[in-house]
């Protein structure tokens, strides 16, 4: 049995790279992306000791963390766009380069107003790190492996999430918190310096960059995320008139990118049916895991009296068993339908979020432990092969969206099921309990099934044909 059909690199062009040039990419790509996914992690945990030293309020504090997903998630799509017109190593190198600039903002801000805005400028540099990774995994990779190197790739990216709390706290035991960005310039200056040999030049097009497209699609994902985070903290109003702005400005984007060929949104890519089931069934994956991840924390601290540290120990089975899984599920994906392996995944991880909605009411650590690692076992098995059809599903010269869209797919994820935490809470306070992990097992149900009618002959389309772009320099 084969995978989902995926195209292929026209006629001329090489089919990743060679060895051992491909090594020194994935070293690049690697660093990179471990820097973007630990530089969140570390400022969540790092934020109580900021505001204090600081002189911040913990309101105020929260935009070093809200100012940095923010200008992710308005970036990541233009980026991305800007990838296919002038090459994804070059927005890559560029991230990378404002990432570092900015980390070193970070370290040298004395006030939360200048931090803020450092964290900003950071956070359009991890677009460009985030936006183009999987577009340039898919130009490393040889076809037959790209399963393989997605699998790789998810991997990195969950021992970073995973490391991220115990990296800040050894930093802040024997240093301030101006060196948990600091920290990022030499390894920043290495990935750049990697990147700058080892990287593919990738496939161009001629068509200029959309401007106008860019600001509607920053209007509508800034504006829905602030206001769902305004929402979170209480502010209904202020949050209901963001959303129905962001809303708006997602009508005039749809009105004018749909009839393009290859618009920056790539609905062109969504009407292809293995694409669109893929990016439906990541969404729901990141709304079940969000929930988890926003409620549990809750649930140790208040129900069952666990310290913070021990939350962190309790939460890390689940991005271990990922890390663990990934390459696996990776390597499985190159030989087996995505729409069977992510069935098979989503099914394992509805069980595990079942059996932890079911947990005694005074749960051992082992109790947890071992529900947790189900969940991240099922994640993983889902994870690489669900990412490979979407990849795999779109025209090599769209890589660069398909690779925006995989990202944005996950943020918009974890944004719905934040805010989907919040109305439980608001709507039950403490008495929420575990209710959200059991919402959470239905939703991871339903993609379970969604996944498996991947398997039918519709979702299941030929080779997209290519276009036959000029190669950049």
């Amino acid at each position: 049995m084969t995978s989902d059909a995926q195209a292929t690199p026209a006629a001329g062009e090489p089919d990743g790279l060679p060895v051992p040039r491909r090594y020194w990419s994935i070293l690049a790509i690697a660093l990179a992306i471990t820097l973007a996914v630990l530089d969140s992690a570390i400022a969540n945990v790092a934020l109580p000791t900021i505001a204090r030293e600081l002189k911040a309020s913990p309101g105020a504090a929260v935009w070093v963390v809200n100012a940095y997903q923010v200008a992710i998630v308005v970036s990541l799509l233009p980026l991305a766009a800007l990838g296919e017109i002038v090459g994804y190593q070059r927005v890559y190198q560029g991230g990378l380069l404002l990432f570092v600039l900015a980390s070193l903002g970070c370290a040298m801000s004395h006030s939360i107003d200048a931090l803020a805005v450092a964290r900003t400028i950071q956070g359009f540099g991890a677009a460009g790190i985030m936006g183009i990774n999987g577009a340039l995994v898919r130009h490393t990779y040889p076809q037959a492996r790209l399963g393989q190197g997605i699998g790789i790739n998810a991997m990195v990216v969950s021992v970073s999430s995973a490391l991220g709390p115990t990296v800040a706290a050894a930093i802040l035991s024997i240093a301030r918190w101006p060196w948990l960005f600091g920290v990022n310039v030499p390894i920043g200056i290495a990935a750049f310096l990697v990147a700058s040999f080892a990287l593919p030049r990738t496939p161009t097009t001629r068509r200029r960059f959309d401007w106008v497209a860019a600001l509607l699609n920053a209007a509508t994902f800034g504006l829905i995320v602030a206001g769902a985070e305004a929402w979170e903290r209480g502010s209904a109003l202020v949050g209901a008139g963001a959303v129905a702005l962001g809303l708006a400005a997602a009508v005039l984007l749809a009105a004018r990118e749909l009839p393009r060929p290859a618009p920056l949104v790539p609905f062109d890519l969504l009407r292809i049916p293995a694409f669109g089931m893929a990016v439906l069934t990541s969404i729901c994956s990141f709304v079940a895991q969000m929930m988890v991840f926003v409620s549990l924390p809750f649930y140790f601290q208040a129900a069952l009296g666990r310290s913070a540290v021990e939350t962190g120990l309790l939460m890390t089975p689940w991005p271990a068993a990922v890390g663990l899984t990934a390459p696996v599920a990776g390597h499985l994906a190159d030989r087996l339908p995505a729409g069977l392996l992510g069935g098979i995944g989503l099914g394992v991880l509805s069980l595990g979020l079942f059996l932890m909605a079911l947990s005694p009411a005074h749960p051992t650590d082992l109790d947890i432990a071992w529900r947790m690692a189900v969940c991240g076992f099922g994640f993983g098995v889902f994870q690489s092969p669900n990412n490979r059809a979407m990849l795999g599903s779109a025209p090599l010269p769209r890589s660069g969206a398909a690779g925006g869209m995989l990202a944005t797919a996950r943020l918009t994820g974890q944004t719905a099921g934040a805010a989907a935490v919040a109305l439980i809470f608001r709507l039950q306070g403490h008495a929420a309990g575990l209710s959200p992990v059991a919402i959470a097992a239905v939703v991871a149900l339903v993609a379970a099934g969604v996944s498996l009618v991947r398997l039918a002959p519709p979702f299941r389309p030929a080779s997209a044909p290519l276009a036959s772009p000029r190669r950049s320099g």
